[in-house]
Order: structure tokens, then C-alpha cells, then sequence
């Protein structure tokens, strides 16, 4: 007989819901804590840390370790042994304690097989009901390290209280705003990670300008030495950069008059504006580099049009030569028939009727049809006559048919090798079916016997009532109303 309870709640895990009812009448300590722990959130976000494979599950302990807890009263409280709550089964929901009597804080267990070894030592405050208690043994199945933690431990995200035997219970704080608390910590913590990061970080004088560094930039500036940028991949030979004449500051060397002695020829070769700042070797290198580069991009900017185009007017050819090709392809190409078409067709050859309507003759059928007919006509008329005239005429035509043979056909035949089939007796065959079948049934009862077994019962019935008949007239009995009595 069940035990009358009164309390259920359901712990929402990473492996699914575990619905368990509560035994408050016979463990009310422990159950009480249970619940109020429940309603502080105390329970939310802790591991099954402890996994037995075939014996238990454990859970309750905020530190994952298994040596924490803290019950609802504030210290460890008492057990609750009952002689009629047994561990006999897997399911069943236990306080976990350290070893000692009386030392229950928060850690419970679920078992996963019958335990007896756990009667008397532990709580014993309620049960796993219905199909939850797979997920229970789901638990029990997981991936454990050498010191029986699963590798990757479930967590219950919340516990649902359903119904609550114990109303007067006033929690120090309800799980919503343990939440919120835990929200807002997180949210501070966040904020002086943030607030740390901006403090420690260093400010890059070279990327950014600031208006208490301008000094320090100054001083920087006489000291900065500009390297020299080029692209040695845009030159045939970048080896020989260096050695490149200087094509763009200095004249060619058609242009350019002989040196000479005096110090005026010099002058007269500078063009009319010079440059406002000289031109350094590097810098005239780079504007080479730029204007070989340009001139290699258009080129190949060239080629590459030159190229599709000609790709261009070699697919306008081929789509015209294929567009020819599928219209001659059209032309030559015939409807195709369907299956039953053409069978419609060999049909219709087969009894004369071609496809323009007209008829075949038939007339060399017909005749081969009616001579046939004639045979057989002929044949029953000479199985009716007796049998002297059916020898006479048989007789009769013997000569005939020898004449037939030795005639110019007959030779003709002979010569050829061919097989005259004159075997007409096949026609004078008759089918005959008796009148009656009298024979058949005489011969059924002769060979077959049938058995009824209510008649071969009725039978053996009788007999029994006539042996008993003869029995008492034999002993001067008599029978009366169906009842056999003695005098």
C-alpha cells in the first residue's frame, strides 16, 4: 500500500526534468529543508558531482567537491529513520551525510538500483516519479574521471516547487532575487574589468596626436628617418634598381649638350623653373617604377580586351554554327512513335487494314478456310456410313490417290523431298460424355467411407441404452418415464 505524501517538485537539468514527490508526513525535517532551500535558489546552477555507476547519483553541493553544503536550519540536523521507507528499489531520494549520524546539510542522492546497505544510515524522503527516472539512470550511464566525477557533469538549472506542504516557510531570500543579485554582480564585475582595461592602457604617440604630447612629437620629428618605400615585384629585375639611369629629373641623353670646361654651359642647360625641392635618388626610382607600371597596366589592359573580343566574336560563331546545326538537326529529325502506337499498327497490319483505310484481300483465307470446313464435313459424313462402305470407299480412292501420286505433281513432290501430310484421322475424333454419373458414385461408396461424429456418437448412445435394457431385463427390472428401477 503507497504512503500517503503531500509535496512534488521537478529540478529542470541539463539532461531533462526529474519529477520528485515528497514524503513530508514521515520525514518532515528533512523534507522542509529541502523545499526552503528550494524557494532560496539554492539548488540553481549546482553539478551532480558524485556518479556510482548501478548505485547512485549525487548532488547539493555549490562548491562541486562534495564536501559542502549548508542545510536550512544553519547547522546539521537530525535523521529521520522510518521503519517502513526502505531503499528496495531505484529512484528513491536520500540525504547524503558525511559518514557520521545526524550530520545532514543540503547533499541528497538518488539510487539507481536496490541499496539495503543504506537502510538505517541515511534519510529516506521521497521518490522519483514516472518517466523522469530515465533521465535519473541517464546520469548514471555518463563518462567518469579516476575519482568518479563525470567528465562533463549536468547541472540543475532550477528546481519548480508543484506543490508545497509546508506554507509557513518564510525563505531568507527567494530564488528571483538571488538572481538579480547574481545579475548585478556580474554586471559590476563587468564594469571594473572594463574600467581596469581603459586605465592600463598605454596611448600610441605615433598613430594618434594628443593635445599634452605635441612636444614630445616635436622632438621626435628631428630625429625620424623616412625609409625608402619601392616595389621590387613590378620590375623585370629588381637586382638593379640602383642602377637604373634617371629618366625623369635628367634630360635623355640626346637632349642633354656636352659637358664642357666652362662654368657657364651648365647653366644654360637648367631648365627655365627649377624644382622647388630636389629630388632624391629614391624618390626618382619610386616615379620610374609608377610610370613603367602604368605603362605594363595599359598594355595588359590592351591585350586582355584585344583578347576578349576575339573570345567574344569566337562565341557568336559557334552559337550561329549551333544554331544551324539544331535546325538542320529539326528538320532531318522525325516524330518519334509511341510504344502503343506501333503496336496499334502491327495490329491493325495483322487483321488487313493499312494506314490510308484501304482493305487486303482476303479471299485466298476465306477458300483456305472453306476447304478446311469441307474436310471435316466430309470426314464425319464418312464415320456415320458402315463400315463396308467406308472400305469401298477407301478403295475407291486408293487408285485416285496412287494416281495423285504418280501424276507430274506427285513426281514433282518426290523430287523435291517434300512431306505430304494426308493424315485426316485427327478429324474424326468425337468427344463423348456419359448420361449419368450412377458408376462414379457406386464406386465413391465402394472405396470411401464417410464419418459423422454426432451420428457415430447418437449411435454409440444407443447401444449403451440397449445393453442397460438387456442388463435389467436379464435381473427382472422393468423401465418407466425413460428411468430404469427394479421391482
Amino acid at each position: 500500500m503507497a504512503l500517503p505524501t503531500k509535496g512534488r517538485v521537478i529540478l529542470e537539468t541539463t539532461v531533462g526534468e526529474i519529477e520528485i514527490e515528497l514524503w513530508s508526513k514521515e520525514t518532515p525535517k528533512a523534507c522542509r529543508n529541502f523545499i526552503a532551500l528550494s524557494m532560496e535558489g539554492y539548488y540553481d546552477g549546482v553539478i551532480f558531482h558524485r556518479v556510482v555507476p548501478g548505485f547512485l547519483v549525487q548532488t547539493g553541493d555549490r562548491t562541486g567537491t562534495g564536501a559542502g553544503g549548508e542545510s536550512f536550519y544553519g547547522e546539521p540536523f537530525e535523521d529521520e529513520i522510518h521503519p517502513r521507507l526502505r531503499f528496495a528499489h531505484r529512484g528513491l531520494v536520500g540525504m547524503a551525510n558525511n559518514g557520521t549520524k545526524n550530520s545532514n546539510d543540503s547533499q541528497f542522492f538518488i539510487t539507481l538500483d536496490r541499496a539495503d546497505e543504506l537502510h538505517g544510515k541515511h534519510t529516506l524522503f521521497g521518490r522519483v516519479m514516472g518517466d523522469t527516472l530515465y533521465n535519473v539512470l541517464k546520469i548514471g550511464e555518463m563518462e567518469l574521471d579516476s575519482e568518479g566525477k563525470p567528465v562533463y557533469p549536468p547541472k540543475i538549472k532550477s528546481v519548480r516547487i508543484v506543490d508545497n506542504p509546508f506554507p509557513d516557510i518564510v525563505p531568507r531570500i527567494t530564488a528571483e532575487e538571488k538572481r538579480a543579485q547574481q545579475r548585478a554582480r556580474e554586471q559590476a564585475q563587468r564594469e571594473r574589468e572594463e574600467e581596469q582595461r581603459r586605465k592600463g592602457a598605454k596611448k600610441n604617440v605615433k598613430l594618434l596626436s594628443f593635445g599634452g604630447d605635441e612636444e614630445a612629437m616635436e622632438e621626435e620629428e628631428g630625429t625620424f628617418k623616412k625609409k625608402p618605400i619601392y616595389r621590387p615585384e613590378l620590375l623585370d629585375k629588381p637586382d638593379k634598381v640602383v642602377a637604373l639611369p634617371d629618366f625623369v629629373s635628367q634630360p635623355s641623353s640626346s637632349s642633354r649638350p656636352k659637358p664642357s670646361t666652362s662654368s657657364e654651359a651648365p647653366k644654360e642647360a637648367k631648365p627655365e623653373k627649377p624644382p622647388k625641392k630636389p629630388e632624391t635618388k629614391t624618390e626618382e626610382d619610386i616615379t620610374k617604377i609608377r610610370e613603367k607600371h602604368a605603362r605594363e597596366q595599359s598594355s595588359s589592359e590592351q591585350a586582355r580586351k584585344a583578347e576578349i573580343e576575339k573570345m567574344e566574336a569566337e562565341i557568336r560563331k559557334l552559337q550561329k554554327r549551333g544554331k544551324d546545326s539544331d535546325d538542320e538537326d529539326a528538320a532531318r529529325k522525325k516524330p518519334k512513335k509511341s510504344y502503343l502506337e506501333e503496336e496499334l499498327a502491327k495490329y491493325a497490319k495483322g487483321k488487313g487494314i493499312h494506314k490510308k483505310g484501304k482493305k487486303r484481300d482476303e479471299g485466298d483465307i476465306l477458300a483456305a478456310l472453306n476447304s478446311f470446313r469441307g474436310k471435316l464435313q466430309s470426314t464425319m459424313a464418312v464415320d456415320e456410313e458402315p463400315e463396308e462402305a467406308a472400305g469401298a470407299g477407301s478403295g475407291a480412292g486408293a487408285p485416285g490417290a496412287q494416281g495423285g501420286a504418280g501424276g507430274p505433281g506427285g513426281g514433282a513432290a518426290e523430287e523435291e523431298g517434300l512431306e505430304v501430310d494426308n493424315d485426316t484421322g485427327f478429324m474424326s475424333h468425337l468427344l463423348h460424355f456419359t448420361k449419368d454419373n450412377t458408376e462414379e458414385e457406386s464406386k465413391a461408396e465402394r472405396d470411401y467411407e464417410v464419418i459423422d461424429p454426432r451420428a457415430r456418437g447418437a449411435k454409440a448412445r444407443e447401444e449403451e441404452r440397449e445393453r442397460k435394457k438387456a442388463a435389467l431385463k436379464a435381473k427382472g427390472g422393468s423401465v418407466r418415464d425413460g428411468r430404469y428401477r427394479r421391482h
